[in-house]
């Protein structure tokens, strides 16, 4: 689904950019597709993302009017400043127009230092932290899709509201777990409801059997996955394990898609909540 949104959004960028003088004078872009290769996020974009935005140029019938629009790609290893080093090798040396994806918040964050000083673009899909668009906010980078801020004021305004009032957090410990628990705290909060606790967790964890339990320990109605990818969906698979939603408490899924349902199955999913930016049957074009 993400990638999805990443081929619209980078069929618009094309469209556009292809109007402007910069661009016009040789017609040529170079696009470079930043993203997790082989981590946690590989099945949000990895591959498939740079498919999309191949398909996307594909799409915008540019070719066909004589532009040469080449996608590259590469694996920021969900390392700040691995993303940061082959964001200046691209724009400085390989001579990248637009940097695209850029799965994790800490990386696109270093990302966006870089291209604005090289006053370039960066087109993210990928990553979530609202600080991209407000304390880190810059001209160069234009920010799609979901961000902490809308995924906090849905999912975690409407459970609030529905009597889910108190929430311990289960968060990854980085830039993206803590804008998104910072975020959905104060919207729990103006809901009326109450943090009572939360617990870190290291990026790309495989046990998550300690954070869990002082979630269960803790009595919230709401347990609140303040992470994504392979950290969500082993969360979840393990919750499951100790029968934390059989046992009454709910999970809120806070960056979430539909195809980690899918690939949870309906047993361990049930019960879930969580908002989706994109949903592929919400009508006829989708």
């Amino acid at each position: 689904m993400k990638n999805t949104i990443s081929a619209l959004m980078l069929g618009t960028a094309l469209m556009v950019g292809a109007g402007t003088s910069a661009f016009a004078q040789d017609k040529t872009i170079k696009i470079g597709n930043l993203t997790d290769m082989s981590g946690l996020y590989s099945d949000l974009g990895g591959a498939g993302s740079t498919i999309a935005a191949q398909m996307a140029v594909e799409d915008s019938g540019l070719a066909a009017k004589g532009w040469k629009i080449d996608v590259i790609a590469a694996d920021h290893q969900n390392k700040p400043d691995v993303g940061a080093t082959t964001a200046r090798q691209w724009i400085d040396v390989e001579k990248v127009d637009v940097i695209v994806d850029v799965l994790n918040s800490g990386v696109a964050l270093a990302v966006n230092n870089v291209v604005k000083e090289k006053n370039s673009i960066m087109l993210n899909s990928g990553a979530g932290t609202s600080d991209l668009t407000n304390a880190q906010c810059t001209p160069n980078t234009i920010h799609w899709a979901y961000d902490t801020y809308m995924l906090a004021n849905s999912t975690g305004t409407a459970l609030a509201k529905a009597g889910g009032d108190t929430w311990f957090f289960l968060t990854a410990d980085y830039a993206f777990g803590a804008a998104l628990e910072r975020d959905t705290t104060a919207a729990v909060t103006k809901a009326g409801g109450k943090v009572v606790g939360g617990v870190k967790h290291p990026l790309n964890s495989s046990d998550f059997s300690s954070f869990l339990l002082q979630a269960q320990a803790s009595k919230a109605k709401i347990i609140g996955l303040a992470n994504a990818g392979g950290d969500t969906t082993n969360s979840i698979k393990q919750a499951a394990e100790f029968g934390i939603v059989k046992g009454g408490q709910k999970l809120a899924g806070l960056l979430m898609f539909i195809p980690d349902v899918n690939s949870l199955g309906l047993p361990v999913a049930q019960g879930l909540n969580f908002t989706e930016t994109f949903y592929w049957d919400m009508n006829d074009g989708t």
